[in-house]
């Protein structure tokens, strides 16, 4: 005589029921803020005992009370190695999740990546492309603090006058090697140093005020100090001019030795142009920085094929950017400048 299967099993359980809403879950939490017991919030809402205690224990370990992604059965690990999960990211954002399912496996625990993703996930870790800036020294750090401390009492009309400069390389099929870091929201405490590699690129030259963008020149060959006169001579002059900065306007650029060669400073200086003084090594400072992102976004949308099509392109996305948005990144500066601050002249989130 053959059984069937479920014969042996017994009765089967009851199909679960349709999961409470969020309305109720919120009012569970609410309700037990207030003091109440689980028995009293279970009357009162006409629902199990044990739903009340699993919503509570849900909110208490995650801080909310919204449906989470599950695997469809019970995690296989420990609370402890969970911890110790979130704990090792935190410590080593570069940390991989091949790497972690290594080191959990080692301690007995065989799990999916995408477990650990989850696990990470639901304590606020999030794998995202790490900055690229430059390594900064201490001597570095201590000279971006120091320009931050004595400029974050100057006035919002101060930076109007600033006329920003800089240079940087536009690749024609834009950034390959993105690194992932394990990171919170909205934070910048990763970043990794930035690394010249090869493909069709052009060095180009801009200058923006809070009036909006100047002059764009793409650098022919390797850029030297007369070259950078040349470019200074033939632009920022007729740059200041079109930005109605006026005579008394300041000139912002980086520390480059070509840009402090003896010949470029008296250049400077027999046209009466006031320079910034200026901290090596500070890019978060200089918020031509945002602009460069937005621009190679926008050209590499274009979809350049050769690079005669890249300087086009640079050069109209340059003249295309909004006035309120170079606006914008003035007004905000002293933030700016408290963020170096905080951050003991380290890198900040801009």
């Amino acid at each position: 005589m053959h059984l069937h299967c479920d014969s042996l099993r017994g009765p089967l359980k009851a199909q679960k029921n349709k999961e409470h809403t969020r309305q109720v879950r919120d009012t569970v939490v609410k309700k037990f803020k207030a003091g109440f017991g689980y028995k009293k919030i279970s009357q009162a809402l006409n629902i199990p005992r044990s739903t009340v205690q699993a919503i509570i224990l849900k909110w208490k370990e995650y801080q909310t009370t919204a449906n989470l992604p599950r695997p469809g059965r019970p995690s296989k690990l420990s609370a402890h190695t969970r911890r110790r999960l979130i704990r090792d990211a935190a410590k080593r954002p570069m940390i991989t999740l091949d790497e972690l399912q290594r080191s959990t496996a080692e301690v007995g625990d065989s799990v999916h990546r995408t477990t650990i993703s989850r696990i990470l996930h639901k304590s606020g870790l999030y794998g995202r492309v790490a900055r690229r800036k430059p390594f900064l020294k201490d001597i570095h750090k201590k000279c971006c603090l120091k320009f931050a401390t004595s400029h974050l009492g100057d006035t919002p009309n101060m930076w109007k006058k600033v006329l920003w400069s800089d240079e940087t390389k536009i690749e024609l099929f834009g950034n390959n090697a993105k690194r992932y870091v394990w990171r919170k929201s909205n934070t910048a405490e990763h970043t990794i140093p930035t690394a010249k590699h090869g493909g069709g690129s052009i060095m180009v030259w801009a200058c923006f005020s809070s009036a909006g963008t100047g002059k764009m020149v793409k650098i022919d060959g390797k850029m030297d100090g007369a070259k950078y006169r040349t470019i200074l001579e033939e632009n920022l002059m007729e740059s200041a001019k079109d930005l109605r900065l006026g005579r008394r306007f300041v000139f912002q650029q980086d520390n480059d030795p070509k840009h402090k060669a003896k010949s470029t400073m008296e250049w400077l200086k027999n046209k009466h142009i006031q320079v910034l003084e200026w901290p090596s090594q500070s890019p978060d400072l200089n918020p031509i920085e945002n602009l460069w992102k937005e621009l190679k976004t926008a050209v590499h949308k274009c979809s350049p094929s050769n690079l005669t099509e890249l300087e086009l392109f640079c050069k109209e996305e340059w003249e295309k950017m909004s006035v309120s948005r170079c606006a914008k990144l003035i007004e905000t500066y002293p933030k700016r400048l408290t963020a170096v601050i905080a951050a003991k002249g380290g890198a900040t989130k801009y």
